[in-house]
């Protein structure tokens, strides 16, 4: 597997490897005591799977990014393997306009990480999420913020097993989409070197 930084430009490539996924368990949230005894998440098999497609939102196409902001400060690394694109990952930096970055310097987003459903467990996502923890720190970003939802289980594992830890939890952040739950998650960086 090949890992390389290519240009943004090449983004809309990206919405041919799928990033649907099937929802198979959702992780709820409660809030003993009104929330004064934190937010305590626990797995919920559903009776009925369904697919989510993050693609299909408003906007959120690879191919109407640059349309939406100045990509001119995000990088984009391809992962390869005998010379067809197996996945891809998008960092956001330094953008205008782009909440997630809480306006600071020091942060950066992955924006989008995908692997292609054949190329699965074989450590492209891995090979990706460290390829982006690099990018963002030779750009002098201490931490790599990811957002996810409570409906996406293996992602929440997944950076879990990355170091990351859960920051946040907004269970009000999707107004048209009452039932998911907005979890934010950070990778302190390793400073860059010399």
């Amino acid at each position: 597997m090949e890992i390389v930084e290519e240009s943004i430009a090449l983004a809309p490539e990206l919405a041919r490897i799928p990033i649907s996924f099937e929802v198979e368990s959702v992780f709820n949230v409660s809030a003993p005591c009104g929330g004064l005894g934190g937010l305590v998440l626990s797995e919920r098999r559903l009776d009925t799977p369904y697919v989510k497609d993050y693609d299909t939102a408003e906007g959120e196409h690879p191919s109407q990014w640059a349309a939406r902001f100045d990509v001119s400060n995000w990088g984009l690394i391809g992962a390869h393997s005998d010379g067809t694109r197996v996945g891809g990952a998008v960092v956001a930096f330094n953008t205008r306009g782009v909440q997630m970055l809480e306006g600071r310097g020091d942060l950066a987003v992955l924006w989008d990480i995908r692997v292609s459903p054949e190329a699965r467990g074989r450590g492209a996502g891995f090979a990706l999420f460290r390829a982006a923890e690099a990018w963002a720190a030779a750009r002098g970003c201490r931490q790599l913020k990811i957002e996810t939802q409570n409906i996406n289980v293996p992602a929440c594992r997944f950076y879990a097993r990355q170091g990351c830890v859960l920051g946040a939890i907004n269970r009000f952040a999707y107004r048209e989409l009452p039932d998911e739950v907005q979890l934010l998650w950070y990778k302190i960086l390793a400073p860059r070197a010399g």
